[in-house]
């Protein structure tokens, strides 16, 4: 059992590792040749240039004016400069809702932990009871500050009871008040946001297969009758998982031939060389550049063929696609209802942004979602259980006590007086935090293999799943498998009848535990969040080996982005250590409110200087932010109430009952009022900000707006590696087209003006009031090629595809 000492050396050790990172950040941030690594988010936003383009060879790399090295903490000021609607101006409204759970965490415990010492402490400390049970239980001088060292049908517990009272009602008045603002937020948000693709697409799955009809033709002729108004046009699905694979391999390669290249301009007289085998390990000697360069070339054409398959086969086009309106209203009224009367037909929902689309996901027949995300929760439960075991572990390093008096042999050599400090002060949240580091990788692709089509909703369900992980086996079962560990001794030598007494009174020693892990984690852990040590050793390997130009070096910037599948469910932990252990050892609250103003500091300098989030989910993972504090109140409610059935406080423990129902009312009425706005959009908001654009741009051309919004990444990557030249033939004669209605003419060949073709795409569009629209087939390069025609045959109606 840790004592003051033992927490002491713990504080020590976190105070100088993090005052470590932090002198180390202040003084690597200022020099030059580090720009790129803690500045990105104003490179990327074209806010900021090199400071090394105007300084001598020395100044390029260090920062030769020693005033700056006297004010190195400035960052600190600086990032309190600028205002929240700058934050959403400048890094979303995600990122201004992420710091607002640090502001919120200090607006509830703040006034808590006032209370909580100036009350509860002095209370528990002159209980003594304790005192009279040294001797069968491990305790420490910090577990009589809690209420384990109140006397068992003590008229104390009253004030207890209250004060749980007080602190759920404050909570909940802090969450009303923080649901409110951010459901204004929201709205405000999506109310000032100019025209994006999102807003008039919607994504449709699991589309009926019609005999005699492709999955295209089937999604026009669907929203062509139930939407005839404001269906404009649609993009097709593909499976170009395979494609993507191959473009990945390309990269690899010609990052490989970039740096036999560059090494051949460094020493233009040797030609770089390698072997052809497994990792350059065996095989044939062979010249690096040419090797690679014939490598690409073959890869070019299997790229060729494979995306030839995908235009070509009906088997590559997925039972989905991306239907865009004319109108907001349009795509929200189709978003939120149900459109067939089969409800597993036509399955509707709003598109994520293009840039959180989760492309390979969508190749995922709908119907074996069902049976993924079962593997997977098993799976989950599995692995929840599995690592019970490094949890024990950990437990039993911070219960050398337990541990002496069950394995005498170990007493020498945990009796070193720095050892045994060093173990039980430092060592518990050291592995603890170890043995997690991992676990969001994992937990992140199990999420993938489930289904879900946007990486938000990615982030949100890993987040999930770690949440419940850290729940289960952090919080209880530190408190379990601790409790066995410190009292093995007690539960062997007593009645099965007083074995929920002694656990009663262990569960609040644990928390000199979580104090360790909090000091580990939330200390000297967001210190080294802003040092940014893996990157900065990346960004320099980069440069030295593989940046040849600007573009490169903007490439090897990794500014990376908050990471919510890791952060939100360690935040939400600390809301359960804070509010569980507020009337239970108040002591505990200061480490936590340390965190919080630490943590917000930190985070508000990345997110102006560093992060660039890859999509903007307008603040949608705030409803389970709530919720999960509201799961914290529930748990110290019932803590609290098992707490006091050992303690035979039969009169008082009665009063607790009310208090869940009461939360659980609160979190019912909080759901009802402000989740809807997180859940759907408005129509009365669609149709004013339709009436708005109409008004404002009477002429705007939707359909050019929307035409590549969300084009698949295949044909993208195929432009960039450029595998074979797309030609026009001018002379070529043209073949028979059919209409959208059967028919088929004859169309002339479009003149030269002509824009150049790009990729086929898989494109429909639908106008109201023009003459039925025909397509016209070419054939390039032996790839099919279509020109969409709109009414009369002139160069604004002609639409290349």
């Amino acid at each position: 059992m840790a004592t003051l000492g033992d927490i002491g050396v713990s504080a020590l050790i976190n105070i100088l590792g993090a005052f470590a990172f932090l002198l180390a950040f202040a003084l690597l941030r200022i020099q030059p040749i580090n720009d790129r690594v803690y500045f990105p988010k104003w490179y990327i936003s074209g806010g900021r240039t090199s400071p090394r383009q105007s300084r001598n060879f020395v100044g390029k790399f260090v920062n030769l004016n020693f005033w700056t090295y006297f004010t190195f903490l400035n960052w600190m000021p600086q990032a309190m400069k600028m205002s929240e609607t700058e934050i959403i101006t400048h890094a979303g409204l995600d990122s201004a809702v992420f710091l607002r759970i640090y502001t919120l965490g200090l607006k509830i415990f703040g006034p808590i932990t006032i209370v909580a010492l100036l009350v509860l402490i002095p209370m528990n400390v002159s209980g003594g009871t304790l005192f009279f049970l040294s001797k069968e239980l491990v305790v420490s001088d910090i577990d009589k500050l809690s209420i384990s060292n109140v006397h068992p049908k003590s008229i104390r517990f009253f004030a207890h009871i209250s004060m749980e009272y007080l602190f759920t009602f404050w909570t909940c008045f802090m969450l009303f008040k923080e649901y409110d603002r951010v459901a204004l937020m929201r709205l405000n948000f999506l109310a000032s946001q100019r025209r994006r693709a999102e807003q008039f697409t919607v994504l449709v799955r699991n589309v009926p297969h019609v005999s005699g009809h492709s999955i295209s033709d089937s999604v026009e002729n669907f929203f062509k009758k139930n939407h005839p108004k404001h269906y404009l046009c649609h993009q097709a699905v593909y499976n170009a998982n395979k494609f993507a694979k191959l473009v990945r391999k390309r990269e690899r390669l010609q990052n490989w031939l970039d740096y036999n290249q560059l090494k051949f301009e460094r020493h233009p007289d040797k030609r770089p060389t390698g072997k052809s085998g497994f990792l350059g390990l065996w095989g044939k000697r062979v010249d690096s550049i040419d090797f690679y360069k014939q490598q690409i070339n073959d890869l070019d054409r299997r790229l060729a063929m494979e995306r030839q398959k995908i235009l070509k086969d009906p088997k590559y086009i997925m039972s989905a696609a991306f239907v865009s309106f004319d109108s907001r209203w349009g795509a929200a009224v189709c978003a939120q209802t149900q459109q067939s009367k089969n409800p597993t037909q036509w399955l509707t929902n709003w598109a994520p942004e293009p840039r959180d689309v989760y492309w390979k996901n969508l190749a995922i027949p709908f119907v074996s979602l069902s049976i993924r995300k079962l593997v997977i929760s098993l799976s989950v439960f599995a692995l929840v259980f599995f690592y019970m075991i490094p949890i024990a572990f950990v437990q039993s390093l911070a219960n050398l006590e337990g541990l002496e008096k069950v394995a005498p042999f170990l007493r020498p050599l945990i009796e070193v007086k720095f050892i045994k400090s060093f173990l039980q002060g430092f060592l518990p949240g050291l592995a603890l935090k170890i043995f997690l580091y991992i676990l969001p990788t994992v937990l992140m692709i199990m999420s993938k293999i489930e289904g879900f089509v946007a990486l938000s909703v990615l982030e949100r369900k890993a987040a999930a799943k770690y949440y419940y992980f850290m729940l289960v086996n952090v919080f209880l079962g530190s408190i379990v498998t601790g409790t066995a560990f410190e009292q093995l001794h007690s539960f062997l030598h007593q009645s099965p009848t007083e074995i929920p007494r002694t656990i009663g009174v262990s569960i609040p020693m644990k928390a000199t535990f979580f104090m360790t892990y909090i000091m580990v984690d939330g200390w000297a852990g967001i210190a080294s969040e802003i040092l940014r040590l893996k990157p900065l050793v990346i960004f320099h390997l980069k440069n030295m080996f593989l940046v040849k130009t600007e573009r490169d070096r903007e490439k090897a910037m990794n500014p990376g982005s908050v990471d919510f599948p890791e952060t939100l469910p360690s935040l939400q932990l600390y809301f359960l250590l804070g509010i569980v252990y507020a009337v239970v050892t108040p002591i505990l609250l200061p480490f936590i409110l340390i965190f919080f103003a630490f943590a917000y500091l930190v985070y508000r300098h990345q997110i102006i200087n560093v992060y660039n989030q890859q999509y903007e989910s307008v603040a949608a993972f705030w409803p389970h932010v709530h919720s999960r504090i509201i799961a914290s109140l529930l748990i110290s409610q019932l803590l609290l109430l098992g707490l006091l059935s050992t303690k035979k406080a039969a009169n008082s423990t009665p009063l607790l009952v009310a208090l869940p129902i009461l939360t659980l009312t609160f979190h019912k009425y909080c759901k009802n009022r402000f989740e809807p706005a997180f859940r759907k959009y408005p129509l009365e908001e669609a149709m004013a900000k339709d009436l708005d654009e109409c008004n404002s741009e009477p002429d705007l051309n939707l359909t050019a707006f929307l035409t590549d919004a969300y084009l698949h990444p295949i044909f993208h990557s195929f432009e960039e590696v450029e595998l074979t030249e797309v030609r026009f033939d001018k002379n070529q004669t043209h073949v028979p087209i059919m209409s959208v209605d059967g028919n088929n003419d004859h169309i002339p060949t479009p003149s030269s003006e002509t824009s150049s073709p790009s990729p086929p795409h898989h494109y429909t569009y639908h106008y109201e009031d023009q003459p039925p629209h025909t397509i016209q087939q070419y054939e390039i390069e032996q790839q099919p090629y279509n020109v969409f025609h709109y009414g009369a045959d002139s160069p604004s109606n002609v639409y290349h595809y």
